[in-house]
């Protein structure tokens, strides 16, 4: 059949089982807004700024497992969707980021609103396309979700010239497109295998180090199988939180500038780390020339560019997660490392994550009530900063994508615009914005997004009057000169009264939980304001330069291990 190329485009999304685009409209993308209705299984979400729309998509494909889908129009349109790309990208999280280009014959010529989005956005794509006929359109956009969707997932852009959209071509809506050259081998090498398993059944202390990958791959149980067998204690980096059930007694949290003081001696004393879709990130791994120095290291990924980039590896497995553990977990013998589990424990009773018990209304205190308020099954997302950390320490994880925050880039604003997206694909889900009144009023707008598709996200801002890390840092590393950190933050329950929705203050911890108890009942969107301690900091903390055994703890554990002394004044 003869169609136009915006009506092909649509044909291709509704293929791909695309049921929701964040958008917004522009000259060059006007000719498919115009074609929209036409379809009406594709929905339409209308954010307030094109940053919004790719954080949106981003969050949807998280919480859902699908790819992700953001249109913009040409010039500023696509530009400002380059910071929810490049978090994509670093967070492995599948999307297809459409933008409107100008014609064809005015592309290099400095026309109303060009810019070469597709060169703009090359290191921070899987791959793109800038698609020059409408007979290679159905093809390269079915091309498109493939790459965003296999491998390790990630985001791709079209950039459609605005009369390409209006230009007719023939589709063939039963065409088959054969991939296969695009594909990966996804089990391993064998003889790695072998290795691996050889390997884990030597050791005697043992960790597993996942990350996001385990997710991705949906692989988690198979993990936890193998740990289980094997007796192997496991470690998260940030967005590997949920791949085990935090409350089992093999999960040691996090490791990391912020992890738990038990889990970073464990990776130091480790004599084997088996890492599972992770990149060994400087915040995982501190000061690289003090990591794990007693360990070998098995790193599993599906991205060969991974391994070997920031840490030795001793043995390589390139291939998708959960293909490799099936193969993996029947070599691996059954283990008994009690000693070595119960010397965790006693680094977990010296060294406790404690939330501080006095009058003050702290941050750790709130994110615990929240986590006890929804019994853990909410879907939690942050933006970054000192409340994204407190969420990842005080909020028990146990599902896969419990936890939605921007790992790689830190993009402030991440949030709102993510829940939003969260929500929206999976509505039965309670959604708990958490946010600091920094990060939130970088995206603020996509209140009224939320207000407008009345999306029942529930929003708690921890409101400390301050960009809150980056205070942290001067008071612990500039000698408490606070520059360009305080805040003079609007009324943020006047402002989400302003756009619809429903909220209130707090400033008491008396009121805590009622306010959640409030916000959960609450058919719609509520927003709560929690007036918390200004100068409340996040520990432990690994110092910059440090190595994860040189820990700063918190004043308030009364017993230190020797290895975490060091002090900030020798800094």
């Amino acid at each position: 059949m003869r169609l136009k190329g915006a009506q092909i485009l649509c044909e291709c999304l509704r293929r791909e089982g695309v049921e929701v685009v964040f958008g917004f409209p522009g000259g060059t993308v006007l000719p498919l807004y115009d074609i929209l209705p036409q379809y009406p299984e594709l929905r339409h979400v209308l954010v307030r700024h094109e940053q919004g729309s790719a954080h949106a998509a981003d969050g949807y494909a998280r919480a859902t497992g699908k790819v992700g889908v953001c249109l913009a129009t040409s010039g500023p349109g696509a530009t400002n969707l380059v910071t929810g790309i490049a978090n994509a990208y670093l967070d492995t999280s599948p999307m297809v980021a459409i933008t409107g280009q100008v014609a064809r014959q005015f592309i290099g010529k400095d026309a109303f609103q060009e810019v070469d989005i597709t060169g703009i956005t090359l290191p921070i794509t899987k791959h793109n396309y800038l698609v020059m006929e409408g007979s290679r359109l159905a093809e390269t956009v079915h091309e498109a979700f493939f790459v965003a969707r296999t491998g390790r997932p990630g985001p791709v852009l079209l950039d459609i010239p605005r009369d390409v959209f209006v230009e007719e071509a023939t589709y063939h809506p039963d065409q088959e497109y054969d991939f296969d050259a695009l594909k990966h081998n996804p089990s391993g090498h064998p003889a790695q295998v072998k290795k691996a398993a050889r390997a884990i059944n030597e050791s005697r202390r043992p960790v597993i180090l996942a990350g996001r990958g385990v997710i991705v791959s949906d692989a988690c149980r198979d993990m936890l199988s193998l740990a289980e067998k094997a007796q192997l204690p496991v470690l998260n980096t940030l967005l590997g939180l949920g791949s085990i059930p935090q409350t089992h007694f093999l999960s040691l949290g996090m490791l990391g500038m912020h992890g738990s003081a038990y889990a970073n001696k464990a990776v130091s004393h480790a004599d084997l780390i088996v890492a599972l879709g992770m990149r060994f990130d400087d915040r995982a791994t501190a000061n690289l020339s003090g990591f794990a120095p007693e360990a070998k290291i098995v790193h599993i990924d599906i991205d060969p560019a991974e391994i070997g980039k920031n840490v030795p590896v001793d043995v390589p497995i390139v291939g998708d997660v959960g293909k490799v553990l099936e193969v993996l977990a029947p070599l691996v013998q059954q283990g008994d490392r009690r000693q070595w589990l119960q010397q965790i424990e006693q680094w977990r009773a010296e060294h406790p994550n404690i939330i501080p018990d006095g009058a003050e209304l702290v941050p750790q205190y709130v994110i615990s009530q929240i986590w006890e308020a929804t019994r853990g099954e909410a879907l939690v997302v942050t933006g970054v900063g000192q409340h994204q950390m407190w969420a990842a320490q005080n909020f028990q994880f146990h599902r896969p994508n419990g936890l939605i925050s921007s790992g790689g880039l830190g993009a402030m604003g991440f949030e709102l615009p993510a829940a939003l997206g969260a929500k929206v694909g999976c509505p039965q889900d309670t959604v708990w914005c958490i946010a600091g009144d920094g990060g939130i009023q970088m995206t603020i707008q996509e209140l009224g997004t939320i207000a407008q598709e009345g999306a029942a996200v529930k929003i708690a801002i921890m409101n400390n009057g301050f960009l809150g890390m980056v205070r942290q840092w001067q008071e612990l590393f500039y000698h408490r000169r606070y520059v360009g950190t305080q805040l003079g933050g609007p009324d943020f329950v006047m402002l989400a009264r302003a756009y619809g929705i429903q909220g209130e203050r707090v400033t008491d911890k008396a009121q805590v939980r009622p306010a959640i108890e409030r916000a959960t009942v609450h058919p719609g969107p509520y927003l709560i304001d929690f007036v918390v301690e200004p100068e409340e900091n996040v520990y432990p903390m690994v110092p910059p330069g440090a190595s994860l055994m040189d820990f700063v703890e918190s004043p308030r554990v009364r017993q230190r291990s020797p290895a975490s002394s060091l002090g900030v004044s020798n800094i």
